[in-house]
């Protein structure tokens, strides 16, 4: 697995949650960041969407300017920041291109939502209700998994709770100072 991808190169540490679609990677990572903020972590978020996505909407300046050619387009308040860039061709986005847009000085470490098959260490998630299989062994890239039942192997790597954020989070921070 991931022979087609680049090794991720960024001076944080990446790492991200594996998955199939429907095993709750989304739900473990709200419980996940507010226990990792409480830490003193700063964290930046990349989660790959499978489908189209709109953040902006018709009649707003944003998006008026950006369906009028502008890209990108960045829009910021008193409290927040976007950038929008719609891409000239479609086709799966480049994680290494992607960690380009967070400034490495403003955070501790980079959590990465989907990007399964590129080489960068990961936690699986897993639970046997959705009938998929483990990406363990055959991803190498795997650190652990975290697991909702009894696990059918004996992993060389830690089995976690995936109903314990907190547990999750003590790996994580771990993880943070190797």
């Amino acid at each position: 697995m991931s022979s087609d991808f680049p090794n991720i190169t960024f001076p944080r540490p990446v790492l991200g949650f594996a998955a199939f679609s429907g095993t709750g990677k989304t739900t473990l990572l709200v419980q996940l960041l507010p226990v990792l903020r409480e830490q003193g972590l700063r964290i930046a978020m990349i989660k790959h969407a499978h489908h189209k996505f709109d953040v902006d909407k018709p009649g707003k300046d944003s998006y008026e300017l950006r369906k009028a050619g502008a890209s990108p387009m960045l829009i910021s308040s008193s409290r927040r920041i976007a950038i929008m860039i719609d891409k000239e061709e479609e086709q799966e986005p480049d994680l290494q291109d992607l960690l380009s847009y967070i400034n490495p000085d403003k955070v501790d470490l980079v959590l990465v939502e989907g990007f399964k098959q590129w080489p960068f260490p990961k936690i699986e998630l897993h639970r046997p209700a959705t009938g998929k299989p483990l990406l363990f062994p055959d991803d190498n890239n795997i650190i652990a998994i975290a697991y909702d039942d009894k696990i059918n192997i004996t992993p060389d790597i830690p089995v976690l709770d995936i109903n314990n954020p907190q547990q999750i989070a003590e790996f994580v921070v771990a993880q943070t100072k190797r």
